[in-house]
């Protein structure tokens, strides 16, 4: 794997480790991370728990009983040293319906007046309703109850606000500078709402509560509140599909 000096294993606890793949909040540093993991699952090494992506590093959760932190420690170092393609790698690509604007994303004229566009419309007619917005899951805080998404474009990077909701309705669609995200559950939150989709990006309900996992890209799809409610009814009755293309990254 490419700048191996940069990567570094610590303890973090009696049964997890971390390895550290850089500082800075990458498309290249998401990419060698999911490369990485998929190398891992496909090794099924024995005593190994759990992964859990982030932004710059991968914690993994182990049976210290099965392995013990130096013989994990020196398996994984060997695994980092592999020349791992990343930039051929198979990536999920979830089209996720959003109805922008409205009730459904309050802060269209602020995102619009911070935006490269200047102006409400301008953003909707040339950025927005055109075309699809696709961005890359860099990690699942689910302490926070929240979806972190890179790769948006930065003519709408707009800052949080200054005084946070109380409440933003699970769903929600969101900017925070640099970043978009998906609220998952009902919660407070100070991102900037752009729109909102009917899709449960989370359910406890399902077999796999969280929809998407590290790596994947979220291609957000305009529609209008006709199809937003007729897709909501869908996801209620248990009846909607996620459409899911694969693409190499």
């Amino acid at each position: 794997m490419k700048n191996m000096e940069e990567v570094k294993i610590s303890t973090a606890g009696d049964s997890a480790l971390l390895i550290e793949f850089g500082q800075e909040i990458s498309t290249e540093i998401n990419a060698r991370i999911t490369a990485f993991v998929h190398l891992l699952k496909a090794q099924r090494i024995e005593g190994v728990q759990d992964m859990i992506p982030a932004f710059t590093s991968l914690l993994i959760n182990y049976d210290p009983r099965v392995v013990n932190y130096k013989t994990l420690t020196k398996r994984l170092q060997k695994l980092l040293k592999l020349d791992v393609n990343e930039e051929t790698s198979t990536s999920r690509v979830f089209e996720i319906p959003v109805c922008y604007g409205g009730e459904y994303g309050p802060d269209i004229e602020n995102i619009a007046k911070n935006s490269w566009f200047n102006g409400k419309k301008k953003v909707i007619k040339e950025f927005i309703l055109p075309k699809e917005l696709t961005c890359i899951l860099h990690a699942w805080i689910f302490v926070q109850d929240f979806l972190y998404l890179g790769g948006l474009d930065e003519r709408i990077h707009t800052p949080r606000l200054a005084n946070p909701r109380i409440r933003i309705p699970a769903g929600s669609v969101g900017i925070g500078g640099s970043q978009t995200g998906i609220y998952p559950l009902d919660s407070p939150g100070g991102w900037q709402l752009l729109g909102l989709t009917p899709v449960k990006t989370y359910d406890p309900e399902r077999e796999n509560p969280i929809l998407f996992e590290a790596g994947d890209y979220i291609r957000f799809v305009p529609v209008s509140e006709e199809e937003y409610l007729k897709i909501k009814e869908q996801v209620e009755n248990g009846t909607y599909e996620c459409i899911i293309h694969t693409k190499e990254v």
